[in-house]
Protein backbone atom coordinates (compact mmCIF):
# COMPACT_ATOMS: atom_id res chain seq x y z
CA UNK A 1 0.00 0.00 0.00
CA UNK A 2 2.79 2.40 0.93
CA UNK A 3 4.10 1.79 -2.24
CA UNK A 4 1.15 2.10 -4.12
CA UNK A 5 0.79 5.89 -2.28
CA UNK A 6 4.36 6.57 -3.51
CA UNK A 7 4.04 5.80 -6.50
CA UNK A 8 1.03 7.85 -7.22
CA UNK A 9 2.57 10.82 -5.87
CA UNK A 10 5.53 10.45 -7.52
CA UNK A 11 3.31 10.40 -11.03
CA UNK A 12 1.25 13.71 -9.53
CA UNK A 13 4.63 15.39 -9.14
CA UNK A 14 5.70 14.81 -12.58
CA UNK A 15 2.71 16.07 -13.82
CA UNK A 16 3.00 19.10 -11.85
CA UNK A 17 6.21 19.80 -13.27
CA UNK A 18 5.56 19.03 -17.09
CA UNK A 19 2.49 21.12 -16.62
CA UNK A 20 4.28 23.97 -15.01
CA UNK A 21 7.15 24.27 -18.26
CA UNK A 22 4.01 24.01 -20.01
CA UNK A 23 3.09 27.19 -18.56
CA UNK A 24 6.43 28.94 -19.67
CA UNK A 25 8.31 28.53 -16.30
CA UNK A 26 11.00 26.34 -17.47
CA UNK A 27 14.52 28.31 -17.37
CA UNK A 28 14.61 30.81 -20.58
CA UNK A 29 17.78 30.96 -23.34
CA UNK A 30 21.16 32.12 -21.80
CA UNK A 31 22.35 35.83 -22.12
CA UNK A 32 25.86 36.13 -23.98
CA UNK A 33 27.11 39.63 -25.43
CA UNK A 34 27.05 40.92 -28.74
CA UNK A 35 29.72 43.53 -27.25
CA UNK A 36 31.40 43.01 -24.17
CA UNK A 37 33.50 46.10 -23.92
CA UNK A 38 36.10 44.96 -26.27
CA UNK A 39 35.16 42.14 -28.90
CA UNK A 40 33.28 43.42 -31.99
CA UNK A 41 33.47 39.78 -33.77
CA UNK A 42 29.12 39.81 -33.90
CA UNK A 43 29.18 42.58 -36.09
CA UNK A 44 29.87 44.02 -39.70
CA UNK A 45 29.01 46.65 -41.89
CA UNK A 46 25.79 47.01 -43.85
CA UNK A 47 28.20 47.69 -46.64
CA UNK A 48 31.05 45.75 -45.64
CA UNK A 49 31.95 42.16 -45.12
CA UNK A 50 34.44 43.69 -42.36
CA UNK A 51 33.72 46.00 -38.70
CA UNK A 52 33.90 48.88 -40.69
CA UNK A 53 35.45 51.95 -40.42
CA UNK A 54 34.62 54.99 -38.36
CA UNK A 55 33.19 52.77 -35.38
CA UNK A 56 36.15 52.52 -32.10
CA UNK A 57 36.37 50.78 -29.17
CA UNK A 58 37.86 52.18 -26.11
CA UNK A 59 37.67 52.31 -22.90
CA UNK A 60 34.77 49.52 -22.59
CA UNK A 61 32.44 51.57 -25.46
CA UNK A 62 31.66 51.09 -29.17
CA UNK A 63 31.73 54.60 -30.26
CA UNK A 64 31.58 57.00 -33.31
CA UNK A 65 31.57 60.53 -34.26
CA UNK A 66 29.82 61.30 -37.13
CA UNK A 67 28.25 59.18 -40.53
CA UNK A 68 29.72 55.70 -40.63
CA UNK A 69 28.80 52.94 -42.38
CA UNK A 70 25.47 50.83 -40.22
CA UNK A 71 26.57 47.89 -38.08
CA UNK A 72 24.87 44.41 -38.45
CA UNK A 73 24.87 41.47 -36.72
CA UNK A 74 26.51 38.35 -38.42
CA UNK A 75 23.55 36.27 -37.12
CA UNK A 76 20.15 36.46 -37.52
CA UNK A 77 17.69 36.49 -34.35
CA UNK A 78 14.00 35.53 -34.25
CA UNK A 79 12.56 35.91 -30.84
CA UNK A 80 14.85 37.80 -27.92
CA UNK A 81 15.25 39.99 -25.67
CA UNK A 82 18.38 42.45 -26.21
CA UNK A 83 19.76 45.17 -23.19
CA UNK A 84 22.47 48.06 -24.05
CA UNK A 85 23.47 51.33 -22.60
CA UNK A 86 23.92 54.18 -24.82
CA UNK A 87 25.18 57.64 -24.32
CA UNK A 88 24.12 59.77 -27.49
CA UNK A 89 26.29 63.36 -28.33
CA UNK A 90 23.96 67.03 -28.20
CA UNK A 91 21.91 66.70 -31.57
CA UNK A 92 22.43 63.01 -31.84
CA UNK A 93 20.12 60.65 -33.99
CA UNK A 94 20.50 56.95 -34.39
CA UNK A 95 18.51 53.66 -33.42
CA UNK A 96 18.66 49.94 -33.58
CA UNK A 97 16.79 48.12 -36.21
CA UNK A 98 15.53 44.10 -35.59
CA UNK A 99 14.71 41.15 -38.30
CA UNK A 100 16.42 43.58 -40.55
CA UNK A 101 16.70 42.32 -44.40
CA UNK A 102 18.63 42.69 -47.41
CA UNK A 103 15.97 42.75 -49.69
CA UNK A 104 15.97 46.47 -49.90
CA UNK A 105 19.07 49.08 -50.34
CA UNK A 106 18.98 50.13 -46.53
CA UNK A 107 18.07 47.51 -43.34
CA UNK A 108 15.56 50.37 -41.55
CA UNK A 109 13.10 49.58 -44.92
CA UNK A 110 12.86 46.24 -43.48
CA UNK A 111 13.71 46.43 -39.89
CA UNK A 112 11.53 48.41 -37.63
CA UNK A 113 13.23 50.45 -35.32
CA UNK A 114 13.95 51.01 -31.95
CA UNK A 115 15.12 55.54 -31.72
CA UNK A 116 17.93 56.61 -30.10
CA UNK A 117 18.10 60.19 -29.86
CA UNK A 118 18.89 63.77 -28.28
CA UNK A 119 15.42 64.56 -27.74
CA UNK A 120 16.33 68.45 -26.68
CA UNK A 121 18.08 69.38 -29.61
CA UNK A 122 17.41 67.15 -31.90
CA UNK A 123 13.80 68.39 -34.40
CA UNK A 124 12.94 64.93 -33.83
CA UNK A 125 12.44 65.18 -30.47
CA UNK A 126 9.63 67.43 -31.39
CA UNK A 127 7.01 64.41 -32.49
CA UNK A 128 6.48 61.73 -29.91
CA UNK A 129 6.50 59.36 -32.76
CA UNK A 130 10.17 60.33 -33.86
CA UNK A 131 11.53 60.63 -30.15
CA UNK A 132 13.73 58.15 -28.02
CA UNK A 133 12.11 54.88 -27.34
CA UNK A 134 9.78 55.38 -30.46
CA UNK A 135 8.92 52.58 -32.77
CA UNK A 136 10.07 54.91 -35.23
CA UNK A 137 6.68 56.89 -36.96
CA UNK A 138 4.93 54.49 -35.77
CA UNK A 139 4.41 54.07 -32.06
CA UNK A 140 5.07 56.67 -29.36
CA UNK A 141 6.20 56.53 -25.91
CA UNK A 142 5.75 58.98 -22.87
CA UNK A 143 7.60 61.82 -22.67
CA UNK A 144 10.34 62.77 -19.88
CA UNK A 145 12.41 59.11 -19.52
CA UNK A 146 14.94 59.16 -21.66
CA UNK A 147 18.24 61.35 -20.01
CA UNK A 148 19.80 64.39 -21.50
CA UNK A 149 22.80 64.34 -24.22
CA UNK A 150 25.83 62.90 -22.52
CA UNK A 151 24.34 60.61 -20.16
CA UNK A 152 23.93 56.71 -20.19
CA UNK A 153 20.62 55.22 -21.06
CA UNK A 154 19.20 51.62 -20.45
CA UNK A 155 17.63 50.23 -23.29
CA UNK A 156 15.85 47.01 -23.17
CA UNK A 157 14.01 45.48 -26.58
CA UNK A 158 11.81 42.80 -26.39
CA UNK A 159 10.68 40.50 -29.67
CA UNK A 160 8.91 37.67 -29.49
CA UNK A 161 6.96 36.50 -32.26
CA UNK A 162 4.43 39.69 -32.88
CA UNK A 163 4.92 40.76 -29.73
CA UNK A 164 7.27 43.91 -29.58
CA UNK A 165 7.97 45.48 -26.12
CA UNK A 166 10.26 48.95 -25.80
CA UNK A 167 11.81 49.23 -22.23
CA UNK A 168 13.71 52.50 -21.53
CA UNK A 169 15.78 53.03 -18.09
CA UNK A 170 13.61 50.41 -16.12
CA UNK A 171 10.53 51.19 -18.03
CA UNK A 172 8.00 49.88 -20.41
CA UNK A 173 7.38 52.79 -22.65
CA UNK A 174 6.00 51.06 -25.78
CA UNK A 175 4.44 47.79 -26.83
CA UNK A 176 2.66 46.60 -30.18
CA UNK A 177 2.12 43.30 -32.42
CA UNK A 178 3.96 43.02 -35.54
CA UNK A 179 1.00 42.27 -38.48
CA UNK A 180 -2.47 43.09 -36.71
CA UNK A 181 -4.93 45.45 -37.77
CA UNK A 182 -3.52 48.49 -35.56
CA UNK A 183 -0.04 47.96 -36.88
CA UNK A 184 -0.95 47.75 -40.17
CA UNK A 185 -3.15 50.74 -40.15
CA UNK A 186 0.09 52.60 -39.03
CA UNK A 187 2.87 51.83 -41.51
CA UNK A 188 -0.06 52.30 -44.23
CA UNK A 189 -0.15 55.85 -43.08
CA UNK A 190 3.70 56.11 -42.97
CA UNK A 191 6.79 56.86 -45.34
CA UNK A 192 7.35 52.54 -44.62
CA UNK A 193 4.44 51.86 -46.67
CA UNK A 194 6.28 51.73 -50.09
CA UNK A 195 7.86 48.64 -48.78
CA UNK A 196 5.12 45.93 -48.50
CA UNK A 197 7.42 43.60 -46.25
CA UNK A 198 8.31 46.00 -43.76
CA UNK A 199 8.69 44.68 -40.15
CA UNK A 200 7.31 41.13 -41.53
CA UNK A 201 10.16 38.81 -41.62
CA UNK A 202 10.24 36.09 -38.82
CA UNK A 203 13.94 36.45 -38.62
CA UNK A 204 16.74 38.71 -39.45
CA UNK A 205 19.54 41.21 -38.58
CA UNK A 206 20.13 43.33 -35.19
CA UNK A 207 21.54 46.67 -36.72
CA UNK A 208 22.61 50.33 -35.46
CA UNK A 209 22.41 53.25 -37.09
CA UNK A 210 25.68 54.25 -37.83
CA UNK A 211 24.09 57.04 -41.04
CA UNK A 212 23.29 60.29 -39.09
CA UNK A 213 25.67 62.62 -37.78
CA UNK A 214 26.59 63.22 -34.14
CA UNK A 215 28.32 61.08 -31.60
CA UNK A 216 26.83 57.75 -29.87
CA UNK A 217 28.53 55.27 -27.32
CA UNK A 218 27.13 52.15 -26.59
CA UNK A 219 28.30 49.43 -23.84
CA UNK A 220 27.21 46.33 -22.32
CA UNK A 221 25.36 45.07 -25.66
CA UNK A 222 23.77 41.50 -24.69
CA UNK A 223 21.10 39.33 -25.90
CA UNK A 224 19.28 36.33 -24.94
CA UNK A 225 17.15 33.98 -27.65
CA UNK A 226 13.51 32.74 -26.89
CA UNK A 227 11.74 30.15 -27.97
Amino acid sequence: MNKMIAAALMTAACMGGASAADQGDAPAGAWHALFDGGNTNAWRGWASADFPAGWHVAAGTLSKEGPVDDLVTRKEFANFELELEWKIGKGGNSGVFYRGTREYDHIYWSGPEYQLLDDANHPDGKNPLTSAAAAYGLYAPPAGVVKPFGEWNKSRLVVNNAHVEHWLNGQKVVQYELGSADWTAKVAASKFSKYPHYGLAKKGLIGIQGDHDGTLELRNIRIRELP
